[in-house]
């Protein structure tokens, strides 16, 4: 039972993830994503990681796919459909994609075909936070500071110069 259940999230994360990516409208990508997200939180939950499920779907599901909805609306990004992206190069690079799958994929199974996935004694959140804060407490503090930096730097590039915001009002009063 579990391997159907994980069968069938890892197709529906995997065609919903295609869908996203060819999909013209930019709102019905990150709805497709929500799927995507939402099917990869299955995934984790057909293998008794429940704790993971859930912060996928709290984090990703939730807080990265609501950032994605609410940047679309805030820069008015148009939501009609974008114009045909392919080209006469796509099906080589569908071929490419192809074959580098297919490559990774047989590597992955020659390297890891033979083993056992040997079983958690305890995937609770207690001890996936003992294991943080003990054992990774340096790459934790780490990607906090890159998070702190991704911030700064985003917030920097946000603020608008000072002669641009001129020039937008200069801009304003002559239209009217």
């Amino acid at each position: 039972m579990t391997t159907a259940l994980f069968s069938v999230a890892s197709v529906v994360a995997v065609v919903a993830s295609v869908v996203v990516v060819v999909s013209r409208r930019i709102v019905h990508a990150a709805l497709w994503l929500v799927l995507a997200l939402g099917a990869v939180a299955g995934c984790f939950g057909a293998l008794q990681a429940e704790f993971v499920a859930l912060v996928q779907i709290l984090v990703y599901v939730g807080a990265i796919v609501v950032l994605v909805l609410f940047a679309l609306m805030l820069t008015k990004a148009p939501t009609n459909p974008l114009p045909e992206l392919t080209t006469r190069r796509s099906p080589f690079a569908a071929v490419v994609a192809a074959v580098l799958a297919l490559i990774l994929g047989t590597g992955v199974v020659l390297a890891f075909g033979n083993e056992k996935v040997k079983p958690v004694t305890d995937g609770s959140a207690t001890t996936i936070g003992t294991q943080i804060f003990k054992n990774w407490v340096l790459p934790f503090e780490v990607l906090s500071v890159l998070l702190l930096a991704a911030l700064i730097g985003a917030i920097a590039l946000s603020q608008r110069s000072d002669s641009a915001q001129r020039s937008d009002s200069a801009q304003r009063k002559k239209e009217d």
